[in-house]
């Protein structure tokens, strides 16, 4: 009987796979527009992080020199020591890095009325190296900086 049941077993008809095909197709016009929009996103998360970086290490500048310079470029930064290193562009190939004089922070003191100082804005300015194109412009606080500040080749 076992093998009676083994010889009427048949494959799949042709409409059960192109169902299967059709399927397949439709995940896949899914998936891959999904998986861009990560990719993009994470890109643009590692930018503002690099800024972020960046930011951090103007105010190790400030706090160490006293002193009253209103901006410093990514290579003044490294030169100084408050970089390690000159970061990487991401999604670009692994020895591009951002432009180390064109890149900045700009520090802006916020002032009340009376001139006192009610807070400090660090505007960031990230330029690619090789095309000089600008990821991010530098017109907000590099604590507000979200997604849509940054513009992607």
């Amino acid at each position: 009987m076992f093998k009676r049941l083994l010889k009427n077993e048949r494959g799949l008809t042709l409409i059960e796979l192109l169902a299967v095909i059709v399927i397949l197709g439709i995940i896949a016009a899914i998936a891959i527009p999904a998986i861009g929009a990560i990719m993009d996103n994470s890109k643009k998360d590692a930018h503002i992080a690099n800024a972020k970086q960046v930011a951090s290490a103007a105010r190790l500048a400030v706090a160490a020199d006293k002193n009253t310079k209103t901006s410093y470029t990514l290579q003044e930064l490294y030169d100084g020591g408050y970089l390690e290193n000159i970061p990487k562009s991401p999604g670009k190939k692994s020895t591009e890095k951002y432009n180390p004089s064109e890149s900045k922070v700009e520090i802006v003191k916020k002032t009340d009325t009376n001139n006192k100082v009610t807070g400090i804005e660090y505007k960031v300015t990230l330029v690619d190296g090789k095309e000089n194109f600008t990821y991010i412009n530098g017109s907000k606080d590099v604590n507000e900086l979200t997604r849509d500040d940054v513009k992607l080749e």
